[in-house]
């Protein structure tokens, strides 16, 4: 017979306590393989699929998608034994033609046991990732051997008395109605066979915001509109990736006895390297990327800025690495991708991996480590039209770099009115670890190599 065994939300490491379940990627009743993903979640770094370390059928799950589930909470409940062992990996077909009807079971083995591992991409063996990955509806595993495309699955209309189930298989569609509030239980999709669609989430959201403002030129909060209904104030809980950013600028705030000085900068020298290093056929330089040179050429020489405070022992520890963040906007909020080992990266292998981080980001790939354990940070707000700003610190790092817009400017240049392209730079630094002389040289060092791109050189 076979043995059920329960999958419990496992630890996600970096301190995260609860995952919001964004996606069910198994029904009950499906074969599974060992290491399989079964259920994708958001947490407060990132989306992550977790695998499931059984193999057998899926015989129950414990949530609904959109609701947050501590660490250590049952995921899922697998019958270990329930299709030979050699049949589990290969999906529900598989396992319908060695069972010959849903109710035959197999003889389970003496100790079934799991993998041991946790994550996709975190301890998962070299051998467990070639698994297929079984989707319902969809193709049977990959053996390497070219094969038809495997067909998009149809989304499945609930019944009218189904509550728990819609019609939507775009995990953003599902993120979008959860922190807009909306229960896509109430919305009638416009796409095939009923598909609730981004476009459907998006009318509802105007249409919400239409009546919301119609109900405020009625009156102020409060008071009762001409039908008779009063408005309420809109709550947006402050958790997921929104409450660990809330709480984490609050601390800095807190801890930080933060100071910002800034400087102008004339950048068209910058921007005429850039664009003579992007010649045809060439890896394309980004201006992020020579902006973050700019950054570990200043750090190399003011080191006393890569640097945290550790308040337990009263110490500031000097890092000798400097693994970079640079902020970046997604349509989950602001995350901050993090370059290991700037300071050993050429400018073109800054510019790939940043552009590699940021599509990461705003697919909402990225893993804990990526956003993790960064020395300092660069900020380029610049990209929303603003000319400066007084960045809060990313704790617990020690200094942040802000850079606004480039924009044409009058300049006096070699002692001539003239229009340059001209840049803020803010830097804000936390003033125990060191005092202004330090963070006015670092400014202008950058503010220099802006100016001159060839003192990188030097600094080489």
């Amino acid at each position: 017979m076979a043995v059920v065994r329960e999958f419990t939300l496992p630890d996600l490491g970096e301190g995260l306590t609860e995952a919001t379940i964004v996606q069910w990627l198994v029904e009950v009743g499906q074969v599974v393989a060992v290491d399989q993903p079964v259920v994708e979640v958001e947490t407060a770094k990132a989306m992550v699929e977790v695998p499931c370390p059984y193999g057998g059928v899926v015989t129950a799950r414990f949530g609904e998608e959109g609701v947050e589930v501590p660490v250590g909470s049952p995921l899922v409940t697998v019958a270990v034994g329930a299709v030979p062992d050699d049949l589990a990996g290969e999906g529900p077909a598989g396992a319908a033609e060695a069972a010959g009807s849903p109710g035959t079971v197999a003889a389970a083995s003496e100790e079934p046991a799991g993998s041991g591992n946790v994550l996709v991409g975190y301890g998962t063996s070299a051998a467990a990732a070639r698994r297929p990955r079984i989707r319902p509806g969809g193709a049977g595993p990959d053996n390497g051997v070219p094969g038809p495309p495997e067909p998009v699955p149809a989304p499945v209309v609930p019944a009218a008395s189904d509550s728990r189930t819609v019609a939507v298989i775009s995990p953003l569609v599902r993120r979008m109605a959860r922190e807009s509030g909306l229960d896509l239980r109430e919305l009638s999709g416009s796409g095939r066979d009923g598909l609730i669609l981004r476009s459907d989430v998006e009318r509802a959201i105007r249409e919400r915001e239409q009546a919301g403002a119609a109900a405020s030129v009625a009156g102020v909060v409060g008071a009762p509109s001409a039908t008779g209904a009063v408005p309420q104030a809109e709550r947006i809980p402050l958790k997921g990736m929104r409450g660990a950013a809330a709480e984490k600028f609050s601390r800095s705030r807190r801890e930080i006895p933060d100071a910002t000085c800034w400087v102008d900068a004339d950048a068209t020298e910058l921007l005429a390297a850039r664009r003579a290093m992007n010649v045809p056929g060439a890896p394309t330089v980004s201006l992020l990327a020579l902006l973050a040179r700019v950054c570990t050429a200043a750090l190399a020489r003011y080191p006393e800025l890569n640097a945290t405070v550790d308040t337990t022992t009263r110490e500031i520890v000097r890092l000798p690495a400097v693994h970079l963040g640079f902020a970046a906007q997604t349509d989950r909020g602001l995350v901050v991708p993090v370059v290991r080992d700037a300071h050993t990266r050429t400018v073109e292998d800054l510019s790939a991996e940043m552009a590699r981080l940021t599509e990461t980001a705003r697919s909402g790939g990225l893993s804990p480590a990526e956003l993790t354990h960064g020395t300092f940070t660069l900020n380029n707000y610049g990209v929303f039209g603003v000319d400066g700003s007084t960045p809060i610190i990313n704790h617990p790092e020690a200094a942040m770099l802000g850079v606004g817009r480039i924009a044409a400017k009058p300049w006096v240049h070699e002692g001539e009115l003239a229009v340059r392209q001209v840049v803020q730079l803010s830097f804000t630094f936390d003033h125990r670890v060191c005092d202004g002389a330090t963070a006015g040289g670092f400014l202008r060092f950058v503010a220099d190599c802006v100016e001159q791109p060839a003192l990188l050189l030097r600094a080489l």
